[in-house]
C-alpha cells in the first residue's frame, strides 16, 4: 500500500517555520524567499484542510494541528539526518557532549577514556558548561544536565539522584574550635553559599530552625564543583552530592559530619532529541553511560572510591 505523504519541500518549509516560529528565519535557513516559504506552507495547509499557523501582524503561532505536525516533522527529519550520517560514515565522527561541570569533573572526565578505548573511531568533544544547550542551534549531540526532568521534546534518561549533605575539610573543626556534635552546630560555621536552597532543605530535615537566609545575598560560586574545591581548601562547609566526592572522602580531604542525607527529586540526566536516538554514536554512548548507572534511584553515597 502506497504511503500518503505530503510534498516534502512543503513539509521542510513548514518544519523550519514551526521550529523558528518565523517565516523569515525559515527562509534564511533554507535559502528561500519568505514568499516561497509562505507558499509551500499554504500548499501543505490545503492538503491537510486546516490551518497550521495563526498569522498575526508581527508574529505567527502554531495551531493545535501545527504543533502536532511540527513536533513529528522535526523528529522525522532528525531521524533521516542521523541515518544519513550513519550511512556515510558508520560510527565514525565527532560526538559532542554538553555536560554540567559537576558531572564532568566528578565522574565523566575520570571514566571517558574507557569509552574512547572501546570506540576509537569516535572523537569525543566535551563542552563543560552551566548553560542549557539548544540542540537546534548548537552543534551538540547529547547533553548531561542537572535539575528536574528536562521536559517534553527530549529523550531523557535519569542517571542518579542529586542527594546532598554538608561536607568539610577535617581540619576546619579544629581550626574554628567549634565541636560538631549536633546539626545545629553548623550554624556557627562559615557556610559556602549560605543562601543555596539546599541548606534550608537539609537543616529542615535535621530539625534545625534557620532564619534569615531566605533572601539571596549574591554570594555564589556558581556550582558545587567549585564549592567542593573551596571546602577541600578549608574555607568553609559546602552542601554537596557525596557520589561525586567519594575519592575526597576516602582520602580524608573531606568529611561528612552527619549521616543526614537529603533525597532529592532533582538529578542528573542524559538527554537528546528523539530523532537522534538511533544515531550510532549517540546509541553507543547512551548504552555505555547507562551501563554505569543502572538504578537512578539508588543511594550511591556509600559506593567505594572512584576507580
Amino acid at each position: 500500500m502506497a504511503r500518503s505523504l505530503p510534498p516534502l519541500s512543503a513539509l521542510r518549509a513548514f518544519e523550519a517555520a514551526a521550529r523558528h516560529l518565523s517565516f523569515t528565519r525559515a527562509a534564511e535557513e533554507l535559502g528561500m524567499t519568505q514568499a516561497a516559504v509562505s507558499y509551500q506552507i499554504k500548499l501543505l495547509e490545503e492538503r491537510i484542510g486546516a490551518p497550521l499557523f495563526l498569522r498575526g501582524r508581527r508574529q505567527v503561532a502554531l495551531t493545535e494541528a501545527g504543533e502536532r505536525l511540527g513536533s513529528d516533522a522535526t523528529n522525522a527529519f532528525e531521524t533521516i539526518a542521523a541515518s544519513f550520517e550513519a550511512a556515510k560514515g558508520g560510527v565514525a565522527g565527532v560526538l559532542t557532549i554538553s555536560v554540567i561541570p559537576t558531572f564532568a569533573t566528578g565522574w565523566l572526565a575520570r571514566h571517558l577514556y574507557a569509552f574512547q578505548l572501546a570506540h576509537p573511531t569516535i572523537a569525543v568533544r566535551l563542552h563543560s558548561t552551566r548553560d542549557v544547550s539548544d540542540f537546534e542551534k548548537e552543534p551538540v549531540d547529547v547533553g548531561i544536565r542537572g535539575g528536574l526532568h528536562p521536559g517534553r521534546g527530549l529523550v531523557a534518561h535519569k542517571l542518579l539522584r542529586a542527594d546532598f549533605t554538608p561536607m568539610l575539610h577535617p581540619d576546619l573543626e579544629a581550626r574554628t574550635g567549634l565541636p560538631l556534635r549536633e546539626p545545629s552546630d553548623l550554624l556557627a560555621y562559615p557556610l559556602i553559599d549560605p543562601t543555596d536552597p539546599w541548606w534550608n532543605e537539609w537543616f529542615a530535615q535535621a530539625g534545625v530552625t534557620r532564619a534569615g537566609f531566605e533572601v539571596d545575598d549574591g554570594h555564589k560560586m556558581g556550582g558545587q564543583d567549585l564549592e567542593a574545591i573551596a571546602a577541600v581548601a578549608g574555607h568553609g562547609v559546602a552542601v554537596l552530592t557525596p557520589f561525586f566526592y567519594r575519592d575526597d572522602l576516602a582520602a580524608g580531604r573531606l568529611v561528612q559530619p552527619f549521616d543526614i542525607l537529603c533525597a532529592s527529586e532533582r538529578g542528573y540526566w542524559l538527554c537528546y532529541p528523539p530523532g537522534r536516538r538511533n544515531a550510532p554514536k549517540v546509541r553507543l554512548f547512551r548504552d555505555w553511560l547507562l551501563s554505569h548507572f543502572p538504578d537512578p534511584e539508588a543511594d550511591l553515597s556509600s559506593v567505594g572510591p572512584i576507580g
